[in-house]
């Protein structure tokens, strides 16, 4: 037996677990609520400390009238970039597709972001909830997603912001692959929960071209919304077996195509939709919950493929009813439908797992589902295992770590007082080799990290853990001062411009990132009595470097309107050195003679003396510098 034999599957285990919670049934009464004609594009409900928005599914967005079909656009670009902030293209893969979405999708959240009474109502959501759940029926739903996507980003920008978690009933795909990475990279996938039914085929319409399916489409699509008006889980009309029939197949062999070449590992198109997030999939033998995309995609067309043209229609109609029986569905006792009980945990819980999802009655459909099944365990077991290495390797790359430590204090101490910024910057011994040697390697270690969380093979909450962010943090304080020297003496800047805009490793923001929210509410009791061990602004050196293009631009500069707007720069850092300084922010090795800061700090003071002769200078001319040491 493998050695996953001794490993639970939780599949079927962690949806009965969500469907045993209010959050489904609160979530669909109040998107019932919102489909209503009385309703406007938008409702929103204040549970205690819980706030809901749940978004109608009654637009009209062009997918059967050949508006916009299957179009994408890139959420990268000028404002929708801004929006969309915490989504844009990460590390140096400049082949990777940007992120896209449904342009009518998008046009349909811009609509209702533009509105007032929205923006109203969620700077009320975030004042006063600690939870925010964002929910949608059908269309609704992928609206719910978009507006989640963009709330993941505006939270960034405050303290203290609330949980968020979007959920969506028979929603529509949203994006390519390339925003299942991104959402996986940011550790937001966590976010989205998107309840499916077996047959119902809006989930899976957009793996296939529409163009050729246009007419059927339109007119389904008009029926369907109709009878979610009325709140029937029947279309109001009889469609003919053969719109009915042709939309069935159409889909069907394009989800397959989809299936087959994921499980072949073959290359994800650009413009291909593709899923993302959690999704729970409901049958009347029970439910499971996934949250690997390849799993998803195969489930979604085994599902279908025992579906029918009448069932795939009507299960869109029909979570109103399944969120119901859901909710007590998990207090029934359960035994194995087919066959015996198996040995081992983890076998058990797999065949519970495709017993749940109605795909065990055929046994060339349940090899399959089983496969799948297998993929999630995978994707699951291998993030924990991932972690327990690489807290083995960190233990192994620690002492080039303190390398670099007992190389600062020597620099510290040495007779030139230059500091290890400028000594290493300089690069005058053999040992100062060797310390990049060790820079290099503790690089290579972090940056090891970061393609692991990238590619979703850590925990979920690795980037909140203590020993992560304290490590990450210590590191970047430590050696983020060596790679900027490293980025000057090699002229770097003089090819792609200063460090702080066009040379920050991307590992280095991820771990102020992390700081930042890991810390961001711990207030330091006390005042510091000493300087620090090291300067608390890891970028400051960077700072330095540019303050010191800044003087001798002031040197060189003719005109007085410019020269005005260089002093002013100086001024701003000047002022911002000095506060670090006042507070003992920064290791005694700035303070140091010979140091780059002390060199600049020189360098103003002979600036003033050289421009007592503008007096429509004054502020700049009377400045009191910081004092050298």
């Amino acid at each position: 037996m493998e050695a996953e034999g001794s490993i639970f599957e939780t599949t079927e285990m962690v949806a009965n677990f969500l469907a045993s919670t209010n959050l489904l049934l609160d979530s669909w009464r109040l998107c019932n609520q919102a489909n209503s004609p009385a309703s406007g594009p938008f409702l929103v409900q204040h549970n205690g400390p819980v706030g809901l928005i749940a978004f109608s599914g009654m637009h009209d967005l062009g997918l059967g009238s050949g508006s916009y079909m299957n179009d994408m656009v890139a959420l990268q670009e000028g404002e929708i970039g801004e929006l969309f902030s915490g989504l844009g293209r990460h590390g140096d893969d400049h082949d990777e597709a940007p992120v896209m979405v449904h342009v009518g999708l998008l046009q349909l959240f811009f609509g209702i972001y533009g509105c007032p009474s929205f923006q109203a109502q969620m700077k009320s959501l975030l004042e006063k909830s600690k939870s925010i759940i964002l929910t949608g029926h059908s269309i609704g739903g992928a609206i719910a997603s978009l507006t989640t996507l963009w709330l993941l980003s505006y939270i960034q920008t405050i303290p203290s912001p609330p949980q968020i978690l979007c959920i969506t009933f028979g929603s529509p795909l949203l994006g390519n692959k390339s925003l299942s990475k991104s959402l996986l990279r940011q550790r937001w996938a966590g976010n989205f929960c998107h309840v499916v039914l077996k047959h119902d085929i809006i989930p899976r319409l957009l793996f296939a071209p529409l163009a050729p399916i246009n007419t059927q489409l339109h007119c389904l699509l008009k029926l369907i919304q109709l009878s979610i008006t009325s709140q029937s889980e029947q279309l109001p009309f009889n469609v003919t077996g053969e719109i009915k029939d042709q939309l069935f197949r159409f889909v069907l062999a394009y989800t397959e195509a989809v299936a087959k070449e994921t499980a072949e590992n073959m290359e994800i198109p650009a413009g291909l939709y593709w899923p993302f997030g959690n999704y729970l999939f409901y049958s009347d033998e029970g439910t499971v919950c996934v949250d690997n995309a390849d799993a998803v995609v195969k489930l979604l067309y085994l599902m279908l493929a025992m579906g029918s043209s009448g069932s795939c229609c009507e299960d869109h109609l029909k979570y109103g009813g399944c969120v119901e029986r859901m909710s007590f569905q998990f207090l029934m006792r359960r035994g194995f439908i087919h066959g015996d009980v198996p040995a081992s945990s983890y076998d058990a819980g797999l065949k519970l797992a495709v017993e749940s999802s109605g795909l065990a009655s055929q046994e060339s459909v349940s090899r399959q589902a089983e496969n799948s099944f297998k993929m999630v365990k995978q994707t699951r077991l291998t993030p924990s295992l991932n972690s327990a290495r690489l807290a083995i390797a960190l233990a192994k790359i620690t002492p080039h770590r303190a390398q670099i430590e007992w190389y600062k204090a020597s620099c510290d101490e040495s007779e030139n007082q230059m500091g290890y910024y400028d000594s290493f910057k300089r690069r005058a011994s053999k040992r100062d080799y060797q310390v990049n040697l060790f820079r290099i390697k503790l690089a290579s270690f972090w940056d090891n990290v970061i393609s692991k969380i990238d590619n979703n093979e850590l925990p979920h909450d690795f980037h909140k853990r203590r020993k992560w962010v304290n490590a990450s943090h210590f590191y970047q304080l430590l050696v983020e001062p060596l790679d900027i020297a490293e980025y000057y003496r090699s002229g770097e800047h003089l090819k792609k411009g200063h460090y702080l805009r066009n040379g920050r490793e991307r590992r280095h923001e991820l771990f102020s990132k992390w700081w930042r929210e890991k810390y961001s509410d711990v207030v330091e009791e006390s005042k510091r009595s000493k300087f620090a061990s090291l300067t608390q602004d890891s970028c400051f050196w960077a700072h330095v470097e540019e303050a010191r293009e800044l003087v001798e631009k002031v040197r060189q500069e003719k005109n007085s309107s410019n020269v005005a707007q260089l002093l002013q720069g100086i001024d701003e850092f000047e002022g911002y050195a000095k506060k670090l300084i006042d507070n003992k922010e920064v290791s005694s090795d700035v303070l140091a003679k010979n140091s780059s800061y002390s060199i600049w700090v020189e360098e103003v003071r002979e600036l003033r003396l050289q421009m007592q002769q503008f007096p429509q200078l004054p502020s700049f001319v009377d400045a009191e510098m910081v004092p050298r040491q």
